[in-house]
């Protein structure tokens, strides 16, 4: 008998199926042997139950580290919910911003239309001063009566 093996008195009838290996912390789940023995690895799980968790449809993976790409409904709404209102957070503040440029814009104008009005005003009143100037040098005209 070997040192580290195991012999049944009756051996169990030879399948043709193929086992993929696992690896050491790997798990396997085949068709359930005709024998009620569990063999295995140190690491290694055999289930004899016909309905493993990878296939029965009632049983739900809660997710953890390495099933990250399975996410509950819940918090993928609850991203997407994030998500927009970052968005409109951020067209938000780009309004905000042209609105505000826009007032700078609306003052700007305003500020240039009254110095244009002051600058129209003051010409204006050199051209009057000018005018009553001429205007007296006109009222001298015709002294003299060419009748």
């Amino acid at each position: 008998m070997p040192l580290f093996g195991r012999r049944d008195p009756t051996p169990p009838p030879q399948t043709t199926t193929t086992h993929k290996s696992g690896g050491l912390f790997g798990r396997r789940d085949p068709t359930p042997p005709p024998t009620t023995t569990k063999s295995g690895g140190l690491f290694r799980r055999r289930s004899s139950s016909p309905h493993t968790t990878a296939t029965s449809p009632t049983k739900r993976h809660s997710g953890g580290l390495l099933h990250r790409g399975h996410e509950d409904a819940s918090i993928s709404a609850a991203k997407q919910a994030l998500i927009q209102a970052e968005t409109a957070e951020r067209e938000a503040d780009r309004a905000l911003l042209n609105a505000r440029a826009a007032v700078r814009d609306a003052k700007e104008h305003v500020r240039r239309l009254e110095r244009e009005a002051a600058e129209e005003a003051r010409l204006a009143k050199i051209k009057q001063s000018q005018a009553k100037a001429i205007g007296k040098r006109g009222k001298a005209l015709g002294r003299h009566d060419h009748a």
